[in-house]
C-alpha cells in the first residue's frame, strides 16, 4: 500500500540571495516563476501580494538577521508556499510600532496579505513560510503545468 506522500505533486524553485543582493532581484525572480504558473495574467492582485511578501521576508532576513536569504517557492496545486530561511534563531512576531515609526509593520502586512503564515526554528536559523491561494481561474491554469 502506498503512503499518502506518494500522492503529493509539487513544483518548486529555490534561490539564494546574499546580503549584497537587491530586494528587486528577489521580486523579479519570483515574478518570472509566477508567470510560468499563469498567475501574472490571471491573478495579478495575488501576484502583487506575493511580491510584497517576498520583499518583506527577504528584507527581514537581510536587515534583522544580517543574513543571506534562501528563497523557496513551492506550488502544490492548492497553495503557493513562499519560504525564506535565514540564519537567525529569533522567530518573527507581529508588533505594534509607534505611529511615526518607519518600520516594524512587515509581519502585520504579511498577516494581512497571506492566507496563512508560520515560522519555525531550524538547526541553522529559522524559516518563515506564507501560503497564497489564487483565485480559481489561476488555479486551473497552474494545475495544467
Amino acid at each position: 500500500m502506498a503512503d499518502d506522500y506518494s500522492l503529493i505533486r509539487a513544483t518548486g524553485w529555490a534561490r539564494s540571495l546574499p546580503l549584497s543582493s537587491e530586494i528587486r532581484t528577489a521580486r523579479e525572480w519570483t515574478r518570472q516563476h509566477l508567470n510560468t504558473l499563469g498567475w501574472t495574467t490571471r491573478a495579478p492582485e495575488t501576484v502583487d501580494d506575493i511580491l510584497l511578501t517576498v520583499s518583506e521576508l527577504v528584507t527581514n532576513a537581510h536587515r534583522h538577521a544580517r543574513s543571506s536569504a534562501q528563497l523557496v517557492l513551492t506550488w502544490d496545486g492548492t497553495c503557493l508556499h513562499v519560504s525564506v530561511h535565514d540564519s537567525s534563531p529569533e522567530l518573527p512576531r507581529p508588533r505594534v510600532p509607534a505611529p511615526d515609526a518607519l518600520g516594524g509593520r512587515g509581519m502585520q502586512l504579511i498577516d494581512a496579505l497571506a492566507d496563512t503564515w508560520q515560522s519555525r526554528p531550524c538547526p541553522n536559523g529559522k524559516t518563515v513560510t506564507a501560503c497564497f491561494r489564487p483565485p480559481k481561474a489561476a488555479t486551473d491554469r497552474a494545475d495544467s503545468h
